[in-house]
């Protein structure tokens, strides 16, 4: 049997999946899946670590590295294919995981997320994948089309190969070592504009929160104005949490309703050095000044801010 023919779905679109087994119905107590609905009863008992790591050349990337208590290795996106990136996540792959990538999760076929997955999975080197986690764009969206069909063959080649590759539903939860993954947010097709000074392509942005049994962590992607409003719409309650990543590294991501309506402690800025210092009225007008100044407004403090320039892969036992 195909491993992913172990994947189950059940009825509310709750998964389970159990690393180094097979993929098991959750016993989720959620019931019907909206956002009146109480907490579930069962809570995380596995627990992860977490790196944030820092663009090699000081371009914009995203990238990060999640590893749980019973070493099973998680990676979101990955940063881009051709400046030094993909190396460096090969390294932490080969560190962290011993070469073994047990999920790949991706918010959004940008070159700044996919490009490292893609150099990788073009020559392995020995790496092996399980599985892969995306939202596949609808083929109406025709912004950046190359890299997003680059992207899309690339997964179904894998898929023919053995490599578990989830098109992921809204609402969905996974159990990962304990972990409890909740998908907040997926590819939205209706948006065939973009917000003012983004992309249609970061409107699709996978939002995804990760719960262990100390903290939360919420991986927002590039989302911007349209998908945080939706996604905040349906699952405010979700999006509170410890460790906020602040969309689109920061600037022209979710809006200051966004951030202003939900609870979080820490911000992690997957941003380089010229775009966290971006002041107001600059010729490219980035706008992570304001950002910035909507964090200080919310009462963040300095030292909870963890910047990829800044705080060189920054690492969250």
């Amino acid at each position: 049997m195909k491993r992913r023919d172990f994947l189950k779905v059940a009825g509310s679109s709750v998964a389970g999946l159990a690393f180094g087994a097979s993929l098991l119905e959750s016993c989720s107590k959620e019931g019907k899946d909206d956002n009146t609905q109480t907490q579930p009863v069962e809570k995380p008992t596995g627990h992860f670590s977490l790196w944030q790591l820092t663009s090699a050349s000081d371009t914009i990337g995203n990238s990060y590295v999640l590893k749980t208590a019973a070493g099973h290795l998680i990676l979101i996106d990955g940063g881009m294919e051709s400046n030094g990136d993909a190396q460096k996540l090969r390294n932490y792959i080969k560190a962290q995981g011993n070469n073994k990538v047990d999920a790949w999760w991706f918010s959004h076929p940008h070159g700044d997320h996919i490009g490292a997955f893609l150099n990788i999975a073009d020559d392995l080197q020995g790496i092996t994948i399980d599985t892969i986690f995306y939202s596949r764009l609808a083929d109406s969206i025709k912004e950046g089309r190359a890299l997003t069909d680059r992207f899309n063959k690339k997964l179904d080649e894998m898929s023919a190969a053995g490599v578990n590759v989830v098109n992921l539903t809204l609402g969905a939860r996974y159990d990962m070592d304990g972990i409890f993954i909740k998908v907040l947010g997926i590819a939205n097709p209706e948006f065939t504009t973009a917000s003012e000074g983004t992309s249609v392509v970061n409107e699709q942005s996978v939002i995804v929160r990760f719960e262990d049994d100390s903290k939360s962590v919420v991986f927002t992607g590039d989302a911007s104005e349209q998908a945080g409003t939706k996604c905040i719409t349906k699952y405010a309650k979700y999006l509170n949490c410890d460790y906020m990543q602040m969309a689109h590294h920061g600037q022209r991501g979710v809006r200051e309703s966004f951030y202003k309506n939900i609870d979080f402690k820490h911000c992690l800025w997957p941003t380089p050095k010229w775009l966290w210092n971006a002041a107001e009225g600059n010729a490219n007008n980035y706008m992570t000044w304001a950002t910035r100044k909507w964090m200080d407004e919310k009462g963040i403090p300095a030292e909870n801010h963890h910047v990829a320039w800044r705080d060189i892969d920054w690492h969250l036992a």
